[in-house]
C-alpha cells in the first residue's frame, strides 16, 4: 500500500520542492494554515494515515478475543509507532541514498505540519481552526449492539466533567478534548480517536431520537413491571429534588397505550410538578419527555466525576484480562 507510484510520485515533489526552495505554488498556501512544504494532497492523506485511516484491522486488533461482544477497550496511540508509519509512506519517494539524505532533514518539518493537518481532517463546522503540535493521542474501540442500533451515536471526551446533563460544549473550549476520528470500522465497532487523554468521556444516543418513554421497575414475577416517569419542575423543567416517580397508566386490554386521564390526573397530583388544577399539552409533554440515553466513562478518582452515579467502573484489570487471554489461546 505504501510502495505505490502514485504515492511515491507526490512524495517526491515534495521534499523536491523544499530542498530546491521553489517557489510556493498557490495550491500549496492553506487558507487556515499558510505556507506549507508537503502539497495540500499528500498532507490530508498522510494526516488520515496517522489516524490509522487505511491500517488494517488486524494490526489493531490482533485477535478478536482482545475486543469480545459488548466490550470497549481504551489505549493510547504511540506517536513514535505513527511517525515510522508516515517516514515509511514517504519513503516510497526515494530512488538513491541522496534522496533518503534530504528526507530525513526534512522529517521533522513534515511531521509538524502533519500535527496541524490531523486536527482537520474532521472539522465540525463553525470550529475554530486548532494549532499547534500534537500531544498524546488516545481512543477506544466499541464492540456493541449499540453501535449498529444508534449508527449516529455521539462520543465526546472532557478534561472535567462539565456537570450539567445536556450541556454541549464546543470542541473548542479548554475543557473539552477534541475528537480526530469517529468512524465505524464494521456495523458493530466504532473506532475513536481523541487529541488528548480524557478523564471523562460522553457516549450518547442521538439526538435526533428525542421521544416521549417511561421507566421500568421490575415488581413481582419476572415479567412483571411497572411504568413511571420521573417528575419534572413545570416552571423550570428540570428534575424534581429529592428525585419523584409518577406512576404511568395503560389502558386496560391494550398493552403500550397509554391512559392518557389517569396519568395526567398522576401527574396533576404530584404537587412539586408545579402544574396547577389543570395540565395542558406542553406540560404533559414536559413530564412525558425521555432524553437520550448516556453512557458516561471515568476515572471516578477525578472529583468532578467521583459524584455520578451511572459513572462506568472497570470491574476487569489489564492483568486478570492477559491471564484469561492466554488460558484461552492454550
Amino acid at each position: 500500500m505504501f510502495t505505490s507510484n502514485f504515492t511515491g510520485k507526490m512524495a517526491m515533489a515534495a521534499i523536491q520542492t523544499s530542498v530546491r526552495k521553489l517557489q510556493v505554488s498557490p495550491s500549496d498556501v492553506d487558507p487556515n494554515l499558510g505556507d506549507r512544504i508537503v502539497p495540500l494532497d499528500l498532507r490530508q492523506w498522510l494526516a488520515r494515515l496517522r489516524l490509522l485511516e487505511g491500517v488494517p484491522f488486524a494490526y489493531l486488533v490482533a485477535d478478536s478475543l482482545l475486543l469480545p461482544p459488548e466490550s470497549i477497550r481504551f489505549f493510547y496511540v504511540d506517536r513514535n509507532w505513527t511517525d515510522a508509519l508516515i517516514q515509511g509512506a514517504l519513503s516510497a519517494g526515494t530512488a538513491n541514498s541522496a534522496d533518503r539524505a534530504q528526507l530525513e532533514q526534512l522529517h521533522a518539518p513534515i511531521r509538524n505540519e502533519i500535527d496541524e493537518e490531523e486536527r482537520l481532517v474532521r472539522m465540525p463546522g463553525g470550529e475554530e481552526v486548532q494549532k499547534g503540535p500534537a500531544g498524546t493521542i488516545t481512543g477506544f474501540l466499541l464492540r456493541s449492539r449499540a453501535v449498529s442500533g444508534w449508527p449516529g451515536m455521539h462520543v465526546r471526551a472532557y478534561r472535567r466533567e462539565v456537570g450539567k446533563d445536556n450541556e454541549i460544549i464546543p470542541e473548542s473550549h479548554p475543557d473539552r478534548i477534541k475528537v480526530l476520528r469517529l468512524e465505524r470500522l464494521a456495523p458493530a465497532v466504532l473506532l475513536v480517536l481523541f487529541d488528548g487523554v480524557p478523564a471523562v468521556v460522553h457516549m450518547e444516543e442521538p439526538r435526533h431520537g428525542l421521544q416521549f418513554g417511561v421507566r421500568l421497575a421490575q415488581s413481582g414475577g419476572t415479567n412483571q413491571f411497572n411504568a413511571f416517569v420521573v417528575a419534572r419542575d413545570a416552571q423550570t423543567s428540570d428534575d424534581v429534588k429529592p428525585e419523584t416517580d409518577v406512576p404511568v397508566t395503560f389502558r386496560r386490554g391494550s398493552p403500550g397505550v397509554l391512559d392518557l386521564t389517569r396519568t395526567a390526573n398522576a401527574l396533576i397530583g404530584t404537587a412539586t410538578t408545579h402544574t396547577g388544577p389543570a395540565l395542558d399539552g406542553a406540560e404533559f409533554a414536559l413530564e412525558m419527555i425521555r432524553f437520550p440515553y448516556r453512557q458516561v466513562f471515568g476515572d471516578t478518582s477525578q472529583g468532578g466525576v467521583s459524584h455520578l452515579v451511572d459513572v462506568f467502573r472497570p470491574a476487569l484489570s489489564v492483568a486478570s484480562l492477559r491471564t484469561k487471554f492466554l488460558e484461552t489461546i492454550k
